[in-house]
């Protein structure tokens, strides 16, 4: 099993202004683990630093207690695969070779009979086996994402990271391949980490969950039963809500805003533009005044 911790890791663009503080976390166990929170208190920060696509600013990452810092990519490559949030990335390629790309760390020769097996297996778990000669280019957003999280499956690595792998999927398939990534993480005893923002397929489906709260900080980790709580959820992202157990799981009947400090909506309920609208003519005049 490998192991990777962060101690004390603190990461930011700007030094005065960090996006993740002083994280300590340890992932030492398989299984799905989901990292949920608001926008902006740094998730895919967290996970890029795991892989050092971004290097902290203090703190340290270790893979079984080699510090990240004397390794190189293709060395953590070997340990940690990442599949990273949709893009506009363009592949003038099939496929079938998009998702081999998934296998180089493993080309060996005399392998090419097992990297495609390993290929046309992950197609089929994602249901996407009919796309295989198809151009990268012509797919759907969504088709591009199953292509995507096939790639990281094929890299056979014992830690897998995903940002927001459900992204531009449609229920059906976000249920899906959570409820997937979770039996791959049980049957091959390997740590799957993945970026969430659906309270209630989290609660279903994850083993572990790590959220995140401004200002870029771990506030709570633990199975779903003991973060996905009515507290934390009013606490971390400013809602009111219910928390049921259903199944034996957790499920968040959301309310609404516990603050009422949206300045577009007026007494009446309805939206109100004019202060808007006034502030940027009057932004613009001032801006025509300056040219003149």
């Amino acid at each position: 099993m490998t192991v990777v911790e962060m101690k004390d890791v603190t990461f930011g663009y700007d030094p005065e202004k960090p996006i993740i503080r002083n994280i300590d976390l340890k992932v030492d166990e398989p299984g799905l683990y989901c990292i949920i929170g608001p926008n902006g208190v740094g998730k895919s920060t967290l996970i890029k630093c795991i892989n050092k696509i971004l290097e902290p600013t203090d703190g340290i990452v270790t893979i079984d207690g080699v510090d990240i810092d004397t390794m190189s990519h293709k060395e953590i490559s070997k340990h940690i695969g990442y599949v990273p949030v949709t893009s506009n990335d363009a592949f003038a390629m099939s496929v079938v070779d998009t998702v081999m790309i998934g296998r180089h760390n493993h080309k060996r020769w005399g392998s090419a009979d097992k990297d495609l097996e390993m290929c046309y297996r992950a197609l089929k778990l994602m249901r996407i086996r009919n796309l295989s000669n198809r151009n990268y280019n012509e797919l759907s957003a969504g088709q591009r994402q199953k292509v995507a999280i096939a790639r990281g499956i094929v890299q056979e690595t014992p830690i897998l990271m995903l940002d927001e792998p459900t992204a531009n999927l449609d229920v059906k398939y976000q249920v899906y391949v959570t409820e997937l990534l979770r039996a791959f993480a049980e049957r091959h005893g390997i740590s799957v980490i993945t970026i969430s923002h659906d309270l209630n397929i989290t609660a279903k489906y994850a083993t572990h969950i790590i959220m995140l709260a401004k200002p870029g900080v771990v506030y709570k980790v633990g199975s779903p039963e003991e973060v996905i709580t009515e507290e934390n959820i009013r606490e971390v992202y400013g809602v009111d809500c219910k928390v049921v157990n259903t199944d034996g799981h957790p499920l968040v009947v959301l309310g609404g805003p516990l603050t009422e400090d949206n300045d577009l909506i007026d007494d009446k309920g309805g939206t109100d533009f004019s202060g808007k609208i006034r502030a940027l003519k009057s932004y613009l005049q001032r801006k025509k005044s300056k040219k003149q």
